[in-house]
């Protein structure tokens, strides 16, 4: 069963909604919050990347050589600066769709800027989309389990409960989501400055001990490593771009946190925090190639300290978690906003903060991925195989809409925009290659994933289509009918009827239906229409327009933006401020609610009408979705074939 009350097309024309909400908060207040939220992702590969990238290095040989950890550290400082401050930071960050910022944002600023032949714009939305989800599935795995490891440190008596505790502490922070982040995200920016400072400090004495590791900070070092190290040193690129996941989170909590705080939090505390411990972990190595096996958790004395440090380090990865977690809902409901997802429960956890969603949905279904992974992959070495494609993938998707922003949005020629983004498509390109070499080791989890979601993605998109179009070939034009009602009316009741459609051309189901059982007609008449913009918000004076039909119709259109949540009674109060006397306790909400049926003849193999079918089965009720009061709705049903 569907409603027909779906969320039109986005629109091309820009509103001025601003997602400037993180003004009202103090700078100080919004870095220290950005480091908690935004850098938790980054903040905890330490604990793997560098153990993994080094082992990729030495190949068969087993224990690492100079040369090697001199240049895995090179490729790793260096791909910081390049791939997250030069292309993010700097860069990215000035892409935002009013304030706000990710890839689905992207998508749509980029899709402004090329007006209707944007086709190309959502099939790389899709994609890009699609990966994010493979990413919040393997980060809570990854990062949990790598932190619960260092158990290993402190004994060898913990190895046998390291993924049992995993899935309890994974288990445990799936089932807070529902309270809302507020409470738990006063604690992210404190504990995270903790954890920076703490990986820092711990990195100062190894580097004095071994300070030939400041050579690493020559670029020269990654490429000779590069060049002298042929198929191995491809593979090593791989595990170094574990250093740089969660730099797609950066852009994706734009909104949250405004671009300043977002850029000072990096530029002086986090990557200053992380070239430290890297090079500490370097230097570790060099003086006993042994410690390779854990050299992040080998930083901290044998006892107490190390101890404490397995806490903290669970502490920041379930924030890690958090993040990408929170980054998911976000991400759903854009997507169910530009239609491409069917509409899914949202809950509100805050009053204060509209961006703080709980949609049950989908915190089921990535808590069953999550647990599914350890389970299957149990240690943060074989996930880590599983980890880099999803991001690179985003990563080259989101340079691509990068440069067609640039290009016809930021107005540079062509060959201006493509000269600033071509060495960082070229980058992410070979990180992406470089991952792909682990498909059969792992990678072919996020792969999965993410054609899953493109699929579902794709059909969802592609069948309301087809049965947009398919309605409007079978329903009566609202003109000519309003004409006629005008001429003839039929036996009036008192009240008003607000008719919810996607279609404003075209006469509502409900309203046929209505008119052919009941034979009545109301005396006032409204055609309701939802809209969703391609900006994040939409300003309160461009939420209603009204215009009046005929004595007793009126169209009436509620636009959103897409990161929103459509309250239907809450915007048609503005509606008053412009003559239409609306008391919700006298209207009543008239939807159709459809139940679709494979037609003999469709657009779309059987297949994925079926699977188009279940998914719209599986959508939110339309009175839910738009917090319309139940007591006030009529549904009719009909049937449809697709």
């Amino acid at each position: 069963m569907t409603s027909d009350v779906a969320i039109s097309a986005p629109e091309t024309a820009a509103a001025n909604g601003h997602g400037d909400a993180h003004t009202t908060a103090g700078f100080g207040a919004l870095t220290l919050g950005s480091i908690g939220v935004v850098y938790g992702d980054i903040g905890t590969s330490p604990l793997y990347a560098f153990r993994e990238a080094v082992m990729a290095a030495s190949g068969a040989e087993g224990l690492p050589t100079p040369a090697a950890v001199l240049g895995v550290l090179s490729l790793i400082l260096w791909a910081l600066i390049i791939v997250v401050t030069l292309k993010y930071v700097v860069i990215l960050l000035r892409a935002d769709n009013n304030g706000e910022g990710g890839t689905l944002a992207l998508m749509a600023l980029a899709q402004r800027a090329v007006g209707t032949r944007g086709t190309t714009i959502v099939l790389l939305g899709i994609i890009s989309g699609a990966l994010f989800y493979g990413d919040a599935v393997i980060t809570p795995a990854l990062s949990v389990l790598s932190a619960i490891e260092g158990m290993k440190d402190v004994t060898l008596h913990f190895e046998p409960y390291i993924v049992p505790l995993t899935v309890i502490i994974l288990v445990g922070l799936f089932a807070v989501q529902s309270r809302g982040t507020a409470r738990v995200a006063a604690f992210f920016g404190p504990i995270m400055c903790v954890w920076f400072a703490v990986i820092a400090i711990a990195a100062i004495h190894p580097i004095i001990q071994q300070p030939q590791v400041l050579l690493a900070l020559n670029p020269l070092y990654a490429v000779s490593f590069m060049i002298h190290h042929g198929i191995i040193g491809f593979v090593t690129l791989g595990a170094v771009f574990l250093a740089v996941t969660g730099a797609e989170a950066l852009y994706a909590d734009l909104g949250h946190f405004g671009k300043r705080p977002i850029q000072t939090a990096w530029l002086f505390i986090v990557v200053p925090s992380l070239a430290l411990n890297y090079l500490g972990q370097g230097a570790l190595v060099l003086g006993d190639p042994g410690a390779i096996v854990s050299p992040f958790f080998q930083l901290f004395p044998q006892g107490f300290f190390r101890g404490c440090m397995v806490v903290l380090a669970t502490a920041a990865t379930v924030i890690a978690s958090q993040a990408v977690i929170t980054g998911a809902y976000s991400l759903t409901r854009q997507a169910i906003q530009l239609g491409l997802l069917p509409r899914f429960e949202i809950r509100h956890t805050s009053e204060a903060h509209s961006g703080q969603i709980f949609i049950p949905r989908i915190n089921q279904l990535l808590l069953v991925a999550v647990v599914l992974l350890v389970l299957l992959f149990r240690s943060s070495t074989a996930l880590a195989s599983a980890y880099g494609i999803s991001v690179t993938g985003t990563m080259v998707v989101t340079a691509m809409m990068g440069f067609v922003v640039i290009w016809k949005l930021w107005k540079w020629s062509p060959f201006t925009a493509a000269a600033l983004i071509a060495p960082f498509l070229f980058l992410d390109l070979t990180f992406l290659a470089a991952n792909l070499l682990k498909v059969f080791e792992g990678g072919w989890v996020p792969l999965a994933l993410g054609a899953v979601m493109m699929m579902l993605m794709y059909t969802w998109r592609r069948g309301s289509r087809l049965l947009f179009e398919k309605s409007r070939k079978l329903e009566f034009p609202l003109a000519d009918l309003v004409a006629m009602l005008e001429k003839r009316p039929p036996q009036r009741v008192p009240g008003t009827a607000v008719f919810l459609t996607s279609d404003p051309v075209s006469a509502p189901t409900a309203l046929m239906h209505s008119l052919k059982h009941y034979k009545v007609l109301h005396e006032k008449n409204v055609i309701l229409t939802i809209e969703t913009a391609q900006t994040p918000r939409i300003d309160p004076a461009e939420r209603v327009k009204l215009e009046q039909i005929s004595p007793t119709f009126s169209k009436v259109t509620l636009k959103f933006g897409f990161m929103e949540s459509p309250n239907v009674p809450k915007a048609l109060a503005i509606a008053r401020k412009l003559g239409w006397q609306f008391d919700i306790m006298s209207t009543s909400f008239f939807l159709s609610r459809r139940a679709l049926k494979p037609a003999a003849h469709s657009g779309m193999p059987r297949w994925q009408d079926r699977l188009f079918i279940s998914l719209s089965r599986s959508a939110n009720d339309a009175t839910d979705y738009f917090q319309i009061p139940s007591g006030r709705v009529v549904e009719v049903g009909t049937q449809v074939t697709i």
